[in-house]
Formats: C-alpha cells, sequence, structure tokens
C-alpha cells in the first residue's frame, strides 16, 4: 500500500550518507533566499518550492535534517511520503474493444445520475483529477479536458502514463456520445493534475504543489483517488488551505479494510467508501468514524490510457462518483443553504449527507457513512 520514507539514492558528496526526501516548513516572515541559503548550507538538494505550506521539497542528510531543524527560521521539517492511487492490485482489469458501442455504467445508474441530465450536466463546473493525469487523445473525454500541470519530476506532460487517472475522468465526466461510457456529469470541465508517476506513486510533495495549481487555476472540486498510511502536518496543512479558498476536496478511503487513510481521515476532506451492486460494502473498503458516503467502487467500467476501457475496482473507483454529483450540485446550487450564491464545502457536504441513501445500520456509521451518494435527492428533490 503506502511506502514508508524512501532513501534516495543519491548521496552527499562531502559525507557519502545516505539522503532522504524532507519537506522544510519555515516560520512566516522568513525571506525566499533566506530559506535557499539555509538548506544549501548543510548541503541540501532543493526538489521544489511548496509555496502552499511555505516550504521547500529538498534531500537531507539525517545529520543535515539534525542541524537544519534547529536552524530560528525553520518550523519544522516533515517526511515527504509516498502517496499511491488506490486500485485493487489483484482486481484483473478487463480489456474492452478500443471504441464499444456506449453503455451506461453500473455505478452512474445506481447513483442517479442520469435523471437529472434533464437539468444540469455539470457544464462549465471546474474539477481538478489529481492523480496519474489524464490520456487527453481519449476520444470519450478529450473535449472535456480544459487544462492540467504535471508535478513529477520526469515529464511536464499531464498525459496519463498509467491508466488510473483516466478511470478515474471517465466516472466523473466521460463524454455521452455513441462510445464508451457515460460520467456522471458528461459535461463537466476536467483539468489533469500529474501528481503520480507511470507506476501510480507519488511524493507528498508532489501532491500539494498539485493543490497549490488548483487553488491558483480556480478549481471548484478536487478529486483525490490517492492516499497514505502517514499522517503528515504539511499535508493536512495544504489540505485546510485548500478547504480555506472554497474548493471541495473528496478522496478515496483506502483499500486495506482497516482505518481510513490520509488526506480522506481529514475532517475537511469528504471520505469515501465502495460498496458492489448489491450496495453492500466491498470487504476492503478501509472503514471508521472518518466514511462520510459510500459509492459504486465494484467492478466499475470506465475510460483507460491508450484510448481503450477496463473494469477496476477500489474506492478510488468511489470518489469519483461522489465528485461528479458534487460538480452537478454546485451546477444548479442545490448547496447552498444560506442563499449567498456560493456552495461551501461545508454546504455541499451537509447537502450531500442530508440526501443519502442510508444503508446498513439505521444512521450514519463506519462502513457507509451517511450512506449512498443519491443525485437525484441531491440536486433535484
Amino acid at each position: 500500500m503506502v511506502l514508508g520514507l524512501t532513501a534516495i539514492a543519491a548521496k552527499s558528496s562531502a559525507t557519502a550518507e545516505p539522503m532522504y526526501r524532507k519537506i522544510v516548513v519555515f516560520k512566516s516572515g522568513v525571506e525566499e533566499s533566506v530559506k535557499e541559503a539555509l538548506i544549501n548550507k548543510f548541503d541540501g538538494e532543493k526538489i521544489k518550492d511548496l509555496g502552499l505550506i511555505n516550504g521547500k521539497a529538498a534531500r537531507l542528510t539525517a545529520k543535515a535534517e539534525k542541524d537544519l531543524v534547529r536552524q530560528p527560521g525553520v518550523l519544522r521539517i516533515d517526511d515527504d511520503v509516498v502517496v499511491e492511487a488506490l486500485v485493487r492490485n489483484d482486481i484483473i482489469a478487463k480489456r474492452a474493444p478500443s471504441q464499444p458501442a456506449e453503455t451506461l455504467p453500473w455505478g452512474v445508474d445506481r447513483i442517479d445520475a442520469e435523471k437529472v441530465w434533464a437539468v444540469t450536466t455539470g457544464d462549465l463546473v471546474k474539477v481538478a483529477v489529481i492523480d496519474t493525469g489524464i490520456d487527453v487523445f481519449h476520444p470519450d473525454l478529450k473535449d472535456n479536458i480544459k487544462g492540467g500541470m504535471s508535478a513529477v519530476a520526469y515529464t511536464a506532460s499531464y498525459n496519463d502514463d498509467n491508466g488510473h487517472g483516466t478511470h478515474e475522468a471517465g466516472i466523473i465526466g466521460a463524454i455521452d456520445n455513441t462510445i464508451g461510457v457515460i460520467g456522471v456529469g458528461h459535461q463537466i470541465d476536467l483539468y489533469a493534475v500529474k501528481v503520480l508517476d507511470r507506476r501510480g506513486s507519488g511524493y507528498l510533495s508532489d501532491i500539494i504543489e498539485g493543490l497549490d495549481w488548483a487553488i491558483s487555476n480556480g478549481m471548484q472540486v478536487v478529486n483525490m483517488s490517492l492516499g497514505t498510511a502517514s499522517n503528515i502536518l504539511s499535508f493536512r496543512e495544504a489540505v485546510q488551505r485548500v478547504n480555506a479558498a472554497g474548493i471541495v476536496q473528496v478522496a478515496a478511503a483506502g483499500n486495506s479494510g482497516g482505518s481510513v487513510i490520509y488526506p480522506a481521515a481529514y475532517p475537511e476532506v469528504i471520505a469515501v467508501s465502495a460498496t458492489d451492486s448489491s450496495d453492500k460494502i466491498a470487504s476492503w473498503s478501509s472503514r471508521g468514524p472518518e466514511v462520510d458516503l459510500s459509492a459504486p467502487g465494484v467492478s466499475i467500467y470506465s475510460t483507460y490510457k491508450g484510448q481503450i476501457y477496463k473494469t477496476l475496482s477500489g474506492t478510488s473507483m468511489a470518489a469519483p462518483h461522489v465528485t461528479g454529483v458534487i460538480a452537478l450540485m454546485i451546477d444548479r446550487k442545490t448547496c447552498d443553504y444560506d442563499l449567498n450564491g456560493i456552495c461551501t464545502p461545508a454546504e455541499v457536504q451537509q447537502k450531500l449527507e442530508a440526501t443519502a441513501e442510508d444503508l446498513g445500520v439505521v444512521g450514519k456509521d463506519n462502513l457507509y457513512g451517511a450512506g449512498l451518494i443519491d443525485a437525484e435527492k441531491a440536486i433535484i428533490q
């Protein structure tokens, strides 16, 4: 699932000690030149700036970390942990013909998304898929892809070289045409924020950079079908700042069958567990009081890299069902409780939970949260 602190092969030329990826967070008011100088003073190697949390990702030896954290301008140093895409590895993805006739996926049907399309299809609502990128050439997606960025080191392209992000994008916003699938909102504006590599792994610092991009570029919803078991303060602070910017955050609860992982476990994020076609919780879906809602996540057919389609399972597949419904809600402002013209993240969650279909024991529980997402009730009723 989630790897621990990863030693970097690079060595300090002076000490031959191994260097590790770290996130150095500075105190308020420290100038950029001073930040750079502090990292350089201890022979650190800067990886990237992390303006969202007033920090920098850097490679440091263990000794350098101990010395640097004692400096007056340094607030703390966190581990730059690895974060993974949350797809089930033991589920064999089934390849379909490249451009099959259009079908309504069972998950989109189960949450009654098609019953609101006469009212809204999510046109112009900006959704960031923070993942492995999106296949920019996929005929069932390309007209809805409006932009993006890459935070990974080896490419500036946000084209998907893994497939996971393309699968999420299709669930959210695949086009209503004559081929493939239809997304929850088939005119949602999709933005590919590539923070995971071709293996479906990425560093926390890359995700923080992607979240910063989402704020700067006016995203309204972000989908994070990824996670780590590590509760890192830099991650929490980034999530809090995204929330403060008014962006709704949705994340997969995890696939361990155990505790909900991060960022889903943070209170500012809507945590989604996975159900099957019989409305039963998947045995591997993570659970706990942090689960807010459930959505279809077993045997979900969607778009995939290489302009094809695949069937995958995971809480990664559940989260984008919720993300798509949120985009439709924002378009119709059915979550605007105080009638100020804006749906805040708190209002969105309140509306979703109030209109969810209760599953399991009566009331909110650790498996399904408030229940199965219901697009029709959230938007029309």
